[in-house]
């Protein structure tokens, strides 16, 4: 019998006591009825926030490296639970994601906001290798890798805007 999965709730079986469920689902966030992947990149935000201000960019780097390399391992065993291969309510994907993105960003708000539509729209689109990783690479490693992928091309993105694009000067003249 195959599993079936609704959308705002965990499989039985399944608990946020568990340390595997509770970080692949970035606590809890991923049980959003709707649009999960939005919101678990959306939650990822104020923890980078804080990460920034506690130790800049270093600290946001080093993050971003544990929290991949959780998500592999929580991401991986909640697959192997499921049987399905990425499964809605796991997001710890897109938190990697948005905190590789916003290593490239300059920490301002018109920046991360962009960052963070940037990300969205390369997740949804997976420009290749992300498109591949996605359809072949398999396990934990599969689920984080077509989001770490995407996360590169949106970080040059935001980087190409933030280093070429004045926008502190076109904000201003808007009165931001």
């Amino acid at each position: 019998m195959k599993l079936q999965l609704t959308y705002g709730r965990l499989p039985p079986g399944f608990s946020l006591k568990d340390p595997a469920t509770l970080l692949a689902t970035w606590f809890g966030a991923g049980l959003v009825p709707f649009a999960s992947g939005t919101w678990g990149t959306l939650a990822a935000l104020p923890f980078a926030g804080v990460i920034w201000l506690v130790g800049g960019w270093p600290a946001l780097l080093a993050a971003t490296i544990g929290v991949s390399a959780v998500g592999v391992w929580a991401s991986d065993r909640v697959g192997a639970r499921t049987g399905v291969k990425d499964a809605g309510f796991v997001v710890i994907d897109e938190v990697a994601g948005m905190w590789l993105t916003l290593l490239f960003a300059p920490f301002e708000v018109w920046a991360w906001a962009l960052a963070f539509v940037l990300f969205r729209a390369a997740d949804i689109v997976k420009p290749f290798p992300a498109g591949w990783a996605d359809k072949r690479m398999a396990g934990g490693l599969g689920v984080m890798a077509d989001d770490l992928f995407a996360a590169l091309w949106s970080g040059v993105a935001i980087w190409l805007v933030a280093a070429y694009v004045p926008v502190n000067d076109v904000l201003a003249q808007f009165g931001f």
